[in-house]
């Protein structure tokens, strides 16, 4: 019997096109809605681990002292009590008990979760869904597995816990051998101080483990970068599709069309102060000439607006010094025929050569023609 297999299942994105185009907002929203965000686990735990470790060293002198006393207190204080009060010494075990847990292995379990939400939060932000914990089928597919693991990722993971055996296995063998006289002379100590050795050997060891594995990690965080905005590419096919579901969106279009006029606003005011003059109406209209005799063989209309637009077109006149004349018909007529950007008409020479002859002569200037 022969078995047949469709190779296409193998191949990434069959039929789909290639995948160039960088992922859009609008992608990026849906892909963090499906808790479908970047994240290295690799460097989240080892951070964890690496403060967890910090803090044990830095606490641990206190999680001894708490310890042994409580104990302390245990055998030697509780028993002198009166049988008859059980009852209340179980509580105050109990009690006393519960206070030094938290003096002790609160500190630590503090720092590990802090750690791990400051670590989370800086890469992924606040985020709360369900979506991940729907069952997904297509892990549990043999096919998938296999590409999984003869997939880049599935490379990387290996050369990953490669280097962990070989980094976790040197550090270890470089610290033991600079501490080797100090083994050999636990055997003439008392079991307190080869115990107190022990935990700030093993301690110490521990975050020189983590501080090599950051490193890794550090690896790990840049290629599971590299991998997500490699996934979450697009074909132009798609970002095609979705401009065009984008464009049919009235609210899209309004708000595009809205931040366009803003833009628009915002670069003609910009061009006021490099105007001559400014005609205006005087009140509801205002017209923002410039003449320069050598780039242009007639006056520019630099800006134009209407109630508020012409009120901003006055301020800034004003704040940079630009003459403002008032002329009602002319004002009106340049705002009715002249577009942003373009010339006045032959048949408006005569008007706005009076309005910039009056305005140089303000200035002392001389206009030729």
């Amino acid at each position: 019997m022969i078995y047949r297999i469709d190779l296409q299942l193998f191949a990434e994105g069959a039929g789909g096109g290639e995948k160039t185009e960088k992922a859009t907002p609008k992608k990026r929203r849906e892909a963090r809605r499906k808790g479908q965000v970047f994240q290295s686990r690799e460097i989240s735990t080892t951070l964890v681990l690496l403060f967890v470790f910090i803090s044990l060293r830095l606490f641990g002198s206190n999680i001894y002292n708490e310890l042994s006393g409580f104990m302390k207190k245990v055998f030697t204080e509780y028993p002198q009590i009166n049988d008859l009060y059980m009852p209340d010494i179980l509580l105050r075990v109990f009690i006393d008990g519960i206070i030094v847990f938290f003096k002790t292995v609160g500190p630590i379990m503090l720092t590990g979760l802090l750690t791990g939400l400051i670590v989370s939060y800086a890469q992924v932000g606040f985020l709360f869904t369900l979506e991940t914990l729907k069952p997904n089928f297509s892990r549990i597919s043999p096919i998938s597995g296999m590409k999984r693991l003869f997939s880049m990722k599935g490379i990387v993971e290996l050369v990953k816990a490669v280097l962990k055996v070989v980094a976790i296995g040197y550090v270890t063998y470089s610290y033991l051998n600079g501490k080797a006289q100090s083994v050999i002379s636990l055997m003439d100590t008392d079991i307190l101080s080869s115990t107190a050795f022990i935990g700030i050997t093993s301690i110490d060891l521990a975050v020189r483990i983590c501080m090599v594995l950051v490193v890794i990690g550090a690896f790990d965080f840049a290629y599971q970068w590299w991998e997500y905005e490699k996934n979450m590419k697009m074909t132009k096919q798609e970002v095609k599709e979705e401009y065009k579901q984008i464009e049919g969106n009235p609210e899209i279009k309004a708000k595009i069309k809205q931040k366009q006029r803003q833009m628009s606003m915002r670069r003609m005011m910009q061009e006021v102060p490099k105007a001559d003059v400014v005609i205006t109406n005087p009140t509801h209209f205002a017209c923002a000439l410039k003449y320069d005799q050598e780039t242009a063989a007639a006056p520019i209309l630099l800006a134009k607006g209407q109630d508020y637009a012409a009120h901003r077109i006055k301020e800034i006149a004003k704040e940079n010094n630009v003459e403002i004349v008032e002329n009602k018909p002319l004002a009106r007529t340049i705002y009715d025929t002249v577009e942003i950007g373009q010339t006045i008409p032959p048949e408006l020479y005569q008007a706005v050569a009076e309005v910039l002859a009056f305005v140089y002569s303000l200035k002392g200037k001389t206009m030729a023609g």
